[in-house]
Order: C-alpha cells, then structure tokens, then sequence
C-alpha cells in the first residue's frame, strides 16, 4: 500500500467461510482495500463447492461476476453456463444465480451496486470476518474486527448488536448482555425482532439478565 493507491494479490487476502452465505469462502476485498464506490469481493471454495449461493437481488442491485482463477459451473435463471477463468457474467436484479467451483483454487471476483443510487457500506464483510475467526478459535482477532465497525460507525445498531452474539456463542456472557442493551438502546424495534429467533443469542435466554432486556 502507498499514498493514495494500493497493489495486492488475491492471496493476501484471508479466506473466511460464511455462515451467511452458505458456507461461500469469503476473500474480502472490498474490506481490505476500504474500498466504498461500490461493492467489490472474491469468493472461492474446495472442488464442487458452492462459490455463488442460490440467490437474487430483489432491490433493484446488479452483479458483475468475473472469474478471475480455475474455472467455475454457472446457473444463471435456466441457464448452466462452463466459465473458465476470463469469464465475465452479467447478472440484473431479479435473476437467480448460483455457482460451483470445478476446479482446484477457482476464484470469481463479484461486483455490484443498485441502478441509480448511490453505494452503502453496510460492512457485512466484518460479521463474515468475525465469526469465522472466532470459530478458529481466534477470538482476540474477531472481536477487533467487530470494534472497528463500532468505532467507525457508533450510532449503528448493528455492531454492538453482532459484538453480543459474537460472545454469546464464543466469549463472555457478561460481555454479551452489556452489548445487548447497548444494540437495544440505539434501535429497540430492529433488536428485538433479530433477537426473537437469533439462535446466536441460545445460551442467554434462560438467564433472568435476558429476560430483563426484553420481557
């Protein structure tokens, strides 16, 4: 990195598999290079591994899947697409899409931003970065990540709200209920409609201390 610019490789970017999407491995760029024009980040898995969940974009965002490494097993609405590494593909809003890897080390840059809005930095990438490295038993490193995001951004709920789950199922209790009220505090009606069914939250709910939190 250097004033104004940077250069990397796609491996120095970490690998976190994502919960959120599946087991999808997470290589984050977009977090990496603190890149906010629009959203920008790879993704690989093992052999016949999901690389792309099944999904589509109902909010008007479009995708740019780019396969950068190996190749990869596209299904685009009806369509099944063999895309070796220079591949590009174009995906509206509203199209189901989904991808395999087929190769050793495949890699596909995904691209994308809502038509004619401005680009949001949500940092979902962090709760991805989080939770995988607590579950590798690094929970020093993910409670950092986590920090950062209540650091950068403190009238957001969201942050303290993941920081709560985080230590519900790896860390401190203590921690977790602290974090809880801080989430409650900044966005009642949000925490409690995740908290209801959050199995993050499973080895709270039998404590008074959460019962005191939501009734």
């Amino acid at each position: 990195m250097s004033d104004g610019y940077a250069i990397l490789k796609l491996d120095d970017l970490g690998r976190y598999p994502s919960p959120l999407h599946d087991g999808s491995v997470l290589l984050p760029l977009r977090r990496t290079l603190g890149f906010t024009a629009f959203g920008a980040n790879c993704w690989t898995a093992d052999v016949g591994g999901q690389i792309v969940p099944r999904h589509e974009e109902d909010s008007g965002n479009e995708e740019l899947y780019v396969v950068v490494r190996g190749r990869v097993r596209f299904l685009v609405g009806d369509e099944e697409l063999d895309a070796p590494a220079g591949t590009l593909v174009h995906v509206p809003s509203q199209t189901t899409r989904q991808a395999f890897a087929e190769e050793p080390g495949s890699i596909v840059l995904a691209v994308g931003g809502t038509v004619g809005e401005p680009f949001t930095v949500w940092d979902w990438e962090a709760v991805v970065v989080a939770f995988s490295a607590a579950e590798q038993g690094r929970l020093d490193e993910a409670r950092e990540v986590v920090h950062e995001g209540i650091e950068a951004r403190p009238g957001f709920w969201g942050h303290p709200y993941n920081l709560a789950c985080l230590e519900a199922r790896y860390g401190d209790p203590d921690e977790a209920y602290s974090y809880l009220a801080r989430a409650l505090a900044l966005s009642e009606d949000d925490v409690r409609a995740l908290a209801a069914t959050d199995t993050d939250l499973d080895s709270l709910r039998d404590d008074p201390r959460f019962k005191e939190l939501f009734g």
